[in-house]
Formats: C-alpha cells, sequence, structure tokens
C-alpha cells in the first residue's frame, strides 16, 4: 500500500512539474519588466488612430477585432551578447509550443523571423510576431484580439496603410533598436 501512495504522489509531481516547466509567452513577458535590456511596452489599439481613416467592411471588421500590442525589444551591446542568446533561445523554445500555429516565416535583409497565431483557423486570439537580428537583438509583438483570422491581418495592414498613424507611441522602440 505505501508503494501504491509513493508511486501515486510521484506521478502527481512529475505531472505537475512537466504542466509548469513550459513558460507562457505571457510569464515571459512579466518575467522581463524589470530587465533593463528589455523594453517592453502596451499598445491600446486606438493609438493607430484607424477610426478616423475611410474603411472598407471588411477593415473595419479587422480593427474591431483588435484589441491591443504589446512589444517587447531586447537590444544586443557588446555587455549583453551572452544574455541576448539565453533570452532569444527562451522564446523561441516557448514558441516551439504546439499551441502556436504558424503563419508564415520572414528571412529579410533586416533579420529572421515568424509569424505564428493562437486559437482557431477563424477565431484568432492571438498573432505573435517574432523578429530577430543577430546584431541588433530581437523584438517579439503580441496582437491581441477576439476572434480575429488571418484575412484580418491583411485587412489590418491595408487599414493602416490608409489612417493617419505615423508610429507615435512608438518611438521608444525604435529608438532601442537603432542603438
Amino acid at each position: 500500500m505505501k508503494n501504491i501512495a509513493k508511486i501515486f504522489a510521484l506521478g502527481i509531481l512529475v505531472l505537475l512539474s512537466s504542466c509548469a516547466s513550459q513558460q507562457s509567452l505571457q510569464e515571459y513577458y512579466v518575467d522581463n519588466q524589470e530587465n533593463p535590456n528589455f523594453l517592453i511596452v502596451d499598445v491600446p489599439a486606438s493609438i493607430l488612430k484607424l477610426e478616423e481613416a475611410e474603411l472598407t467592411n471588411d477593415q473595419k471588421t479587422a480593427v474591431e477585432s483588435l484589441r491591443k500590442l504589446n512589444l517587447l525589444a531586447f537590444r544586443k551591446t557588446g555587455e549583453n551578447a551572452d544574455e541576448y542568446k539565453v533570452e532569444r533561445n527562451k522564446v523561441r523554445e516557448i514558441l516551439k509550443n504546439e499551441d502556436f500555429v504558424e503563419l508564415m516565416k520572414i528571412n529579410s535583409t533586416y533579420g529572421k523571423g515568424v509569424v505564428k497565431y493562437l486559437g482557431e483557423d477563424d477565431a484568432i486570439d492571438e498573432v505573435i510576431i517574432f523578429g530577430d537580428n543577430k546584431d541588433q537583438g530581437f523584438a517579439l509583438i503580441r496582437v491581441l484580439g477576439k476572434n480575429m483570422n488571418p484575412a484580418h491581418i491583411m485587412h489590418l495592414m491595408q487599414a493602416l496603410e490608409q489612417s493617419d498613424y505615423k508610429g507615435e507611441g512608438l518611438e521608444e522602440i525604435g529608438q532601442l533598436l537603432k542603438g
């Protein structure tokens, strides 16, 4: 009987540790709020000034599904190059979680990246954009919404082109990445 109790207790410990071992993206943001190598900015959807633009019905639907953006950027310097590698690998591990569905890979002159999402194909709750430049650092953007779909991303991009938004409120990210 004691052996059964020990096996049962061990099984519960293994189950709890395996569930808790995978850090979530939200936990990663919170854990790095005080880290001076990171810049974290929460941006409400209203800052994009999309309500003032003349939008199609599809673009309006896309805008209404958007709630906010969470931006996290790590600026790489000569002093924090080792920490950059550690933090980049942590993000990559989090994004390997099978709950994240890959939408596309990005490979440009600015660096490499990936766009993933959480949710169902027709009801996306979160889009994640991860971009990495080995010389400058990385940026992680969480686009939070309700019942978004992949077409909404394209409609949002088109709506942004039509808006008067010039990047106000995001200057800190640009300055951080410029060095």
